[in-house]
């Protein structure tokens, strides 16, 4: 079944049309809102004022005043709520369009249980009725841990870890519960268009600048977002514009400090503004993110380990409020962004002994359309896309045949209805992902050299190659139903896929599927202290390209790239979760403390085995389904605790095991590259109202790793096995590393500045066993993905008007 671009676009314009031409009550007469927020006495900017059931919102100055109009007459609930604090919802009569003044004093919510979260059920809700554990990275604390873009901020999440993949262009996926990043589903905005092809690189072309939030949802999610949601969903949450405010971040960072190799530049610039309409009803966020990091190399073979990057990123929220019921949310985000790892980087790609470089231009833009009914309802209806235009170079020994052309766009057309009815809720809704990717090598021209390596004639000019010409449909439906019986929640969902791959160049790659996916979960509030929560979800990975078969590894004597078996079946995955989550307030302490199990079962999962041609160099990682699945079982660990507004602690720690049923690669069933513990810390320590201090550290424990190389240690020999190449396996040694941070609020000419100065990875925990020189192997690379590096920088920010 083939689903054009004008076939999407038709289906959105009658999804979108329904509710537009549904009737509008006619005006009634308005009223307004005043008020202040404030917590213990003092004024609180930044918060925010909603009102139930519409669309109706405003934040605070920075004397904590509100103002709000355009208020019908009625009974509403107002509610006022900031990041950190305690929400408080009251209750107001608004008549003879009358002014009502309304004040607000919130209460610190030290262990961030009270804020509100939407990936757990597609559904606004506390993190504490959710009937699955969100985690949720806050702007501060990526701030504290100075994470340039957000795939840095991911290690201080329990059961996540950011690993670099590759020494030449730095490509890195985040592994969730042990198991590989195409395991773990990321939406934008709650939207899955982060596409395969934006996956290679995507999390690190993301500014940190530009997020709201980011909530993380571990365990099977596939009933809810659909295929790849195995491990887990990453769900970021963009700012929505609720005052007339600006700020800008200029640092620069010294990487390497103390390394054996030079230290080399990394600077950013980051910048964001929004601003409301005088009645409140639209509003615009600005954001803006420029870096520019120099190649660094550890080992002073003149190749690099960490790649050469320049990004260019814009992007904008508009919302207009039709009514206090209707609102139209229009995203768009642009990247630019250059990256280049291998050697002589002033050199043309194809005149490198190495070269391994991409340039994307990723364009993302969403629509969506919000409906209010009732008192307790909303439909909202959807349309987003996202488009990749991807140039790359993966070659060694100055080839012309490795230049490339990717071009991918992705889109996710949907509605959903949410209402609650009592100690009921029901989510509902429908929706079609549609991915289209063409991935080519380019024409060259076959030159003739002699001995001498001289250009002797010419073989003519080569055509361009078609390396995978997909297109993905997935039309699905989903729905979930939550009902409370006194302390206990239970949430039942299901979700039905049906999944058409189409080969349109060779056909050997067409696929097609239904997918019934189940959800189950279980929340008991034990004591006001204690909740346990236990689930059982099924997930599936549809037989596609993934993000990885996208990247070739590259070195003067071999290259890997990936493929799929032609009989490749979709992996389906059964897992189970428990946790404890025990939250009490001891004297002046805020102890929390989350203890969480969890089992994976995976059915013909994916696994890949290196076949190795002696001719052309090149081995090919094959994936295919393991005869006997995998298991990736372990408990995650997180503890949260504050004596006050001074003090706040967080850390997490996770031990896990990921194995198949059988060997894969170089003889081992181990998951390769994952470490059977790890863990994080982040600590802040307000010395003063303007001066604060900040630790923070990751913990990364032994694991197995291949290596394919040259150079051997004593004592090793090359693992041998029939059509697969020559390598060992080695086990890394364990990391930590260690962040100090220093930070000062104070006022030049009246404007409000933040000075901040710290080094990551004081003690350069980083691998010192790179493989080095044209033949190493690219792959061979662990541990922390940044030296010890030195930085500082200056914020201003400010809100202006009212």
């Amino acid at each position: 079944m083939k689903f054009s671009i004008a076939n999407a676009l038709l289906l959105f314009c009658l999804l979108f049309s329904t509710p537009l031409f549904a009737q509008t009550p006619p005006p009634e007469p308005v009223c307004q809102l005043n008020g202040v927020i404030t917590s213990e006495g003092n004024p609180l900017p930044f918060a925010t004022v909603t009102i139930n059931n519409t669309t109706l919102g405003v934040a605070s100055d920075m004397d904590g005043a509100f103002e709000l109009g355009y208020i019908p007459e009625g009974e509403f609930i107002v509610k006022a709520q900031a990041m950190g604090y305690k929400p408080v919802e009251k209750t107001v009569t608004f008549v003879n369009s009358k002014p009502v003044m309304l004040n607000f004093e919130l209460e610190e919510d030290v262990l961030g249980l009270e804020q509100v979260v939407v990936t757990a059920d597609r559904n606004e809700q506390k993190r504490t009725t959710a009937s699955v554990i969100v985690n949720t990275l806050t702007p501060k604390l990526l701030e504290n841990t100075q994470a340039v873009s957000i795939s840095e901020g991911l290690n201080y999440v329990p059961g996540l870890r950011l690993e670099n993949n590759c020494q030449n262009c730095g490509f890195t996926q985040v592994r969730m519960n042990g198991m590989d990043g195409a395991h773990s589903q990321v939406l934008i905005n709650n939207r899955a268009i982060f596409s395969n092809l934006a996956g290679v690189y995507g999390l690190e072309l993301i500014p940190a600048s530009m997020i709201d939030r980011i909530e993380v949802v571990r365990g099977g999610g596939s009933a809810l977002y659909g295929s790849n949601a195995v491990a887990g969903t990453i769900n970021l949450i963009t700012k929505d514009p609720m005052n007339n405010s600006y700020d800008i971040t200029s640092q620069y960072s010294s990487v390497g400090i103390g390394s054996d190799g030079d230290a080399v530049n990394d600077y950013s610039l980051n910048m964001n503004s929004t601003i409301v309409s005088d009645d409140k009803k639209t509003g615009l966020a600005l954001f803006g993110f420029y870096r520019d990091r120099d190649p660094f190399d550890a080992n002073g073979d003149g190749f690099s380990e960490s790649s050469q990057i320049e990004n260019l990123t814009f992007g904008a929220r508009l919302y207009h409020r039709i009514d206090y019921r209707n609102k139209i949310t229009l995203d768009f985000i642009r990247v630019n962004e250059e990256r280049r790892g291998g050697n002589d980087f002033n050199k043309l790609n194809h005149e490198a002994d190495i070269s391994e470089a991409v340039d994307h231009k990723i364009t993302t833009t969403a629509l969506t359309y919000e409906r209010f009914i009732g008192t307790g309802s909303m439909l909202s209806v959807y349309g987003s896309a996202q488009n990749v235009d991807r140039a790359s170079y993966y070659g060694a020994e100055q080839s012309l045949a490795d230049y490339g052309q990717t071009d991918g766009l992705t889109y996710n057309i949907g509605t959903q209805f949410k209402t609650d009815f009592g100690k009921n809720s029901l989510v509902t809704g429908i929706e079609l992902v549609h991915d289209d990717m063409l991935d080519k090598k380019l024409g060259y021209h076959d030159l003739i050299f002699d001995d001498e390596g001289n250009v002797t004639g010419s073989n003519g000019h080569t055509e361009n190659t078609t390396i995978t010409d997909q297109n993905k449909n997935v039309y699905g439906a989903f729905a979930q139903y939550d009902h409370r019986f006194g302390p206990v929640k239970a949430s039942v969902g299901a979700r039905f896929d049906r999944y058409e791959i189409t080969d349109l160049d060779s056909k050997q790659g067409n696929n097609s599927g239904n997918v019934f996916s189940p959800r189950v979960n279980l929340l008991w509030d034990v004591i006001p202290s204690l909740q346990w929560r236990i689930s059982y979800s099924q997930g599936y990975r549809a037989p596609q390209v993934f993000d990885e078969d996208l990247h070739i590894e590259t070195s003067g004597s071999r290259k890997v790239i990936h493929e799929n078996a032609p009989d490749l079946k979709q992996e389906t995955s059964h897992s189970y979760m428990t946790s404890f989550d025990y939250n009490k307030r001891f004297g002046a302490w805020n102890i929390g403390l989350l203890i969480e199990g969890f089992y994976t079962k995976l059915d013909d999962a994916f696994a890949q085995s290196p076949e190795f041609d002696e001719a052309t160099g090149i081995t090919k990682y094959i994936r295919s389904n393991a005869d006997d699945g995998a298991e990736v079982k372990g408990v995650n660990f997180e503890l949260t605790a504050s004596p006050g507004s001074k003090l706040y602690l967080r850390a997490g720690y996770t031990a896990q095991s990921s194995e198949y049923g059988e060997a894969v690669e170089l003889g081992e069933s181990d998951f390769l590259r994952t470490p059977n513990d790890y863990g994080f810390f982040a600590v802040d320590y307000n010395v003063t109202d303007r001066f604060t201090l900040i630790a923070s550290g990751t913990y990364t424990g032994e694991m197995k790793i291949a290596y394919y190389g040259e150079n051997l240690k004593p004592g090793e020999s090359y693992i041998v096995i029939e059509d697969q190449d020559p390598g060992v396996i080695r086990t890394t040694p364990t990391f930590f590393d260690l962040g100090l941070k220093a930070e000062y609020d104070l006022k030049v000419a009246g404007l409000p500045f933040k000075a901040f100065a710290g080094v990551k990875n004081i003690f350069n925990s980083y691998q010192d066993d790179f493989d080095s020189g044209i033949n190493r192997d690219p792959a061979y690379i662990y541990g922390p993905t940044n030296p010890r590096t030195i930085y500082c920088g200056i914020k201003l920010s400010n809100v202006f008007g009212h």
